[in-house]
């Protein structure tokens, strides 16, 4: 219920309404605008690439050297967005922070980006698509992207001063996800309200558990 409602204050009870899709009370790191269905991908890690493999220490020894690391780090890091644009990859979902590098260049090959999304978003989203988070780096690069989800629409949805990101996923299993919008004039209100509504959900839960048995 948490990861499936946003409260909005100042505003009257009867702005409130429910959404197809998905709510991210976040807004773009980038932003892309893209018709039709979009492929997205999950990451988990950083996708400027680090110089040195895990474990191995990376010794520079002049100035030179390191312009030359920085410079190859950002011709790798293009690589890798030019890679998700082959791929037709139009929307990368990142539980970290990246850096600018990488919101630069998806800003060049058209990838919408959304990063600091917490464990219980991914986690609905995981459930809803069925997909896994891509690992990028290694010797596998250059392979298909196959751990893509499909998006029948992403684009920015302003709830009252707050921008967020609003997105349609193509469910894999029976569950449809909706948002729902709680609007009301003061913070207190809302957080009434979400209560009542989060028992009311468990009350039918509980009722057709029944039933079912």
């Amino acid at each position: 219920f948490a990861e499936l409602h946003a409260a909005v204050a100042g505003l009257p009870l009867a702005s409130s309404r429910v959404l197809p899709g998905i709510v991210l009370r976040r807004d773009f790191a980038a932003y892309c605008p893209a018709g039709g269905d979009l492929r997205a991908v999950l990451v988990t890690e950083p996708l400027r690439t680090p110089l040195p493999a895990p474990g191995v220490e990376f010794v520079v020894e002049s100035e030179g050297q390191y312009q030359a690391s920085l410079r190859w780090i950002s011709r790798r890091t293009e690589t890798l967005m030019k890679h998700l644009q082959s791929n037709n990859v139009k929307l990368l979902l990142s539980s970290v922070k990246q850096e600018e590098v990488v919101i630069y260049y998806a800003e060049l090959y058209g990838v919408s980006v959304v990063e600091c999304l917490s464990s219980e978003e991914i986690a609905l989203i995981r459930e809803i698509t069925g997909v896994s988070p891509y690992a990028p780096f290694g010797d596998n690069i250059h392979r298909e992207i196959t751990e893509t989800a499909v998006a029948t629409f992403c684009q920015p949805l302003l709830l009252g001063s707050k921008r967020c990101v609003h997105i349609g996923f193509t469910s894999v299993c029976a569950f449809q996800p909706h948002c729902l919008i709680l609007c009301g004039p003061v913070d207190g209100v809302n957080e009434q309200h979400a209560a009542a509504l989060q028992g009311a959900f468990t009350m039918l839960q509980q009722l057709f558990k029944r039933v079912d048995l």
